[in-house]
């Protein structure tokens, strides 16, 4: 699937499935760019004017930042700029979403985040959003780990805390296709927004990761979109590694649980809850059967039989079998059908929609 690219008109474009197919004419959506800003004062002038024109509305959050940020967005000369305020700092996701509701407010049907750091490359931007704008996601994001020249350029440490945080949140989210899940160039079908509903979600750091987990307890689709890493002069990663390090993977492993539950045991109930209860039932009776055997051998000074080794042996051995085929139905079940085109149906008689 190729990038949308403008032909004549800002709002008028032209898209193809592959670099090969015929192009469709498309009319592009509204859509809108949220900007949380905190203590970005020197930068936020060159992001705002670096928008391209087909974004329609600017939506630059100030999150209580104590220097002039507020005053340098007041500035620019530019219709399309939205400020919310917020009166204390509350961290990129409060902001985040504050814009969200902003956005969607104002009429946004496509919803894309950068930061206030420059970092973000607008050239990409259409392509972002060119998945959601045809119908094939609900949300997308960008991935830096395809172009191993950019690559270069990030800090050894962050490319192998990425490495790790990435497998973690494919096994607490679900999404088993994504990379790079702290990347915040990010794009959401306004449509969507509503049935985040008052799910806990990241205020600060691990807002991304915790978007990600609320998107697949609603079986919204999520797409890699692959964007070179840029990093301007200057710019650093708020992201503390080892604060990551510490916090994440406890969050990841209560909405692994969550996700689990939710999906196999109270939605739906298929060979994967199967698989789960028989092989966890086996392995804990295959670990306990063989701890209390050999606890009782050692103290009489005696081995265990060879059939006492093999009541704990083979429980484990296809208990791991069953939680193994478990993993692997769960990597095959990633949801492919996005929900905004249903969202549509169901609130069309109540509210401005969006289209696919």
């Amino acid at each position: 699937m190729t990038a949308l690219r403008d032909v004549r008109r800002p709002d008028f474009y032209l898209v193809a499935s592959s670099p090969n197919a015929p192009v469709v004419p498309i009319e592009l959506p509204v859509v809108a760019v949220v900007i949380p800003a905190y203590r970005a004062a020197p930068t936020i002038a060159g992001v705002i004017r670096s928008v391209p024109a087909f974004v329609r509305h600017v939506v630059v959050v100030d999150d209580g930042s104590p220097d002039d940020t507020g005053n340098v967005v007041r500035d620019q000369r530019d219709s399309r700029i939205d400020l919310v305020r917020l009166e204390r700092n509350q961290g990129v996701g409060a902001a985040v979403l504050a814009g969200y509701a902003r956005a969607a407010a104002l009429g946004a049907e496509v919803i894309a985040k950068m930061d206030a750091d420059g970092q973000m490359d607008p050239d990409h931007l259409l392509t972002l959003i060119t998945p959601i704008v045809i119908g094939r996601a609900d949300y997308t994001k960008g991935n830096r780990f395809l172009h191993a020249r950019e690559l270069r350029s990030m800090p050894g440490r962050r490319r192998f805390g990425n490495a790790g945080l990435s497998f973690l949140t494919k096994l607490a989210s679900g999404y088993w296709d994504i990379f790079d899940p702290t990347n915040g160039y990010t794009a959401i079908h306004a449509s969507v927004i509503p049935l985040l509903g008052e799910a806990p979600i990241g205020k600060r750091y691990f807002f991304e990761s915790s978007m990600l987990l609320r998107l697949s307890l609603l079986r919204a689709v999520v797409r890699d979109v692959y964007i070179p890493a840029r990093y301007p002069p200057g710019a650093a990663s708020h992201l503390s590694e080892s604060r990551a390090a510490l916090q994440f993977p406890w969050r990841l492993l209560r909405g692994f649980v969550r996700r689990i539950v939710q999906q196999y045991f109270v939605r739906d109930f298929t060979a994967v809850s199967l698989y789960l209860v028989f092989g966890i039932l086996l392995g804990l009776f295959g670990a306990i059967w063989g701890v209390w055997h050999w606890a009782l051998a050692s103290e009489a000074g005696v081995a265990a039989t060879t059939g006492t080794v093999m009541l704990a042996v083979l429980p484990i051995i296809v208990g791991v079998q069953l939680l193994l085929q478990a993993l692997t139905l769960d990597i095959q079940n990633v949801p492919t059908e996005p929900i905004h085109a249903s969202v549509r149906l169901v609130t069309a008689d109540n509210a401005r929609v969006g289209r696919p």
